[in-house]
């Protein structure tokens, strides 16, 4: 079975899909979002689509709060949905998981433009996954 051009899938999906967020800026100016799972950005365009691009990077807070899931789709694959994405939970502090993070879309040619996106998106969950500090500890003062 041969798959469909990226380029094709998007001309048929950009306008009308069951993704598709618009909503109306200032004046008359739409904005287009997009709820793909493969979407980094969550915008309307073919360099962010999910749907249209064979590799796609996708950052998601893992279950319970138990670090990152970095996902990322096989090439090969495109037609078996469940094989079709390598999964690697993150569970370190930050700045190895942006070292990871970068290794795996930069490092590899896999997408390079999507690399601040990438870091972007992963620094605004690994704030969200953060616990705040319940105040400040008292030390013992024994004399």
């Amino acid at each position: 079975m041969s798959t469909v051009p990226g380029q094709l899938v998007w001309e048929i999906v950009k306008r009308n899909n069951c993704f598709l967020v618009k909503q109306f800026g200032r004046g008359n100016a739409k904005v287009q979002f997009s709820k793909e799972t493969n979407n980094l950005c969550n915008l309307n365009s073919y360099k962010h689509s999910g749907l249209a691009n064979k590799k796609t990077v996708t950052i998601q807070p893992a279950d319970k709060g138990q670090g990152v899931v970095l996902a990322t789709t096989k090439t090969k694959k495109q037609n078996k949905p469940k094989v079709s994405v390598n999964k690697s939970i993150l569970k370190k502090e930050f700045p190895r998981m942006s070292k990871a993070v970068a290794n795996q879309v930069v490092d590899n040619y896999y997408r390079p433009d999507l690399k601040k996106f990438a870091l972007a998106r992963l620094s605004v969950i690994s704030k969200s996954i953060r616990v705040a500090k319940s105040g400040a500890k008292q030390r013992n003062r024994q004399a």
